[in-house]
């Protein structure tokens, strides 16, 4: 459970304090309790459910690998954004917003690249190499890089979210995000715009101990994001590792020499085979009786003819009969 201020905490804080009447933002209407001695009254209720809101969307940010940007220029705001974004480990900016920090990240990374330089040649040595006047043009410059943009010297890329505290005074770094499409968390004071940031804490942004109360909140839900990725992290290398060990595991018993005897046991031997064993006596295949030929209708003529020529007497026959049946006529005559 995501641990916020409660109304008791932002009223002793000061937080249901807003500007005058004749300053107030119409648009901010929705979140006045009251007024009172010409000063708008913010409702605290309305203020701790939007707290919640953004702390809870502050964590699932971090927990998916996002920085959050802290912007906080004004005097009451600068020693308080630095300490807590130190403390959860987030960049920042409480000096000045230079124009382009975002827009144009990549001018403002070389800048930082020159400012790291310079910290390396004070470190190494270098600068005992260089002339008096050198040296401290060198330091001028870095002072003021550092001043500048010391807060973000360790921020690599453009940030998944800016926290700021006063929209109206940083409406550069405001309109910035807003080209981008970066997330907005802010702190909306009774003249400010709450359609501008995406998720928005109306309170007193004036009050240091508000702007205390409230920053250390979101601090501490950037840590619980923080914890959790982590968490989720170890977690997932665990299952890998498990996985890995498993699988080493059984790719070993597979080459173990036990395995290799078991193998060489169930194979089968090739040589001396021993005593053939007797071939099983063939069956008797049963003689098929043999059916008579039927003759077809084709042969049936031929066999006719055969028949015809055997009783068919000879012209040979006939002509000898009838030369004996001539001779006993002849003698008859006689």
């Amino acid at each position: 459970m995501q641990k916020h201020a409660s109304v008791d905490e932002l009223l002793k804080s000061g937080a249901h304090f807003g500007h005058l009447t004749r300053r107030w933002n119409p648009k901010m209407k929705e979140f006045i309790f009251m007024q009172r001695n010409g000063i708008h009254i913010i409702d605290l209720k309305k203020t701790e459910v939007f707290l919640k809101d953004a702390l809870e969307q502050v964590k699932n940010l971090t927990a998916s690998g996002k920085t959050i940007l802290f912007v906080g220029t004004k005097k009451q705001s600068r020693e308080i954004i630095k300490t807590e974004a130190i403390r959860c480990g987030m960049p920042f900016v409480t000096n000045r917003w230079l124009g382009g920090m975002l827009t144009n990240f990549e001018t403002v990374k070389r800048s930082i690249g020159r400012m790291q330089d310079i910290e390396s040649q004070r470190n190494d040595g270098t600068f005992e190499n260089l002339t008096k006047k050198e040296r401290l043009m060198r330091e001028r410059e870095y002072t003021k890089l550092e001043a500048t943009l010391g807060g973000i010297a360790t921020m690599n890329r453009v940030p998944g979210a800016v926290f700021v505290v006063d929209t109206v005074k940083e409406s550069i770094a405001v309109n910035e995000a807003v080209k981008l499409n970066i997330p907005i968390i802010a702190l909306a004071d009774t003249n400010s715009d709450p359609d501008i940031p995406d998720f928005i804490i109306p309170c007193n942004d004036d009050s240091a101990r508000t702007i205390q109360l409230i920053t250390s909140n979101i601090a501490d839900a950037i840590l619980e994001g923080m914890a959790e990725r982590q968490a989720r992290e170890e977690e997932e290398l665990a299952e890998q590792s498990l996985l890995e060990s498993q699988g080493k595991a059984e790719a070993e018993a597979k080459d173990s020499p036990a395995a290799k005897t078991r193998k060489r046991r169930t194979r089968k031997p090739e040589g001396n085979k021993g005593p053939a064993k007797p071939a099983a006596a063939a069956k008797p295949v049963a003689k098929r009786e043999s059916k008579p030929e039927v003759k077809s209708d084709a042969a049936k003529p031929a066999a006719a003819k055969e028949t015809a020529s055997k009783d068919a007497p000879k012209p040979e026959a006939k002509e000898a009969s009838k030369g004996k049946e001539a001779d006993k006529d002849s003698a008859k005559e006689a």
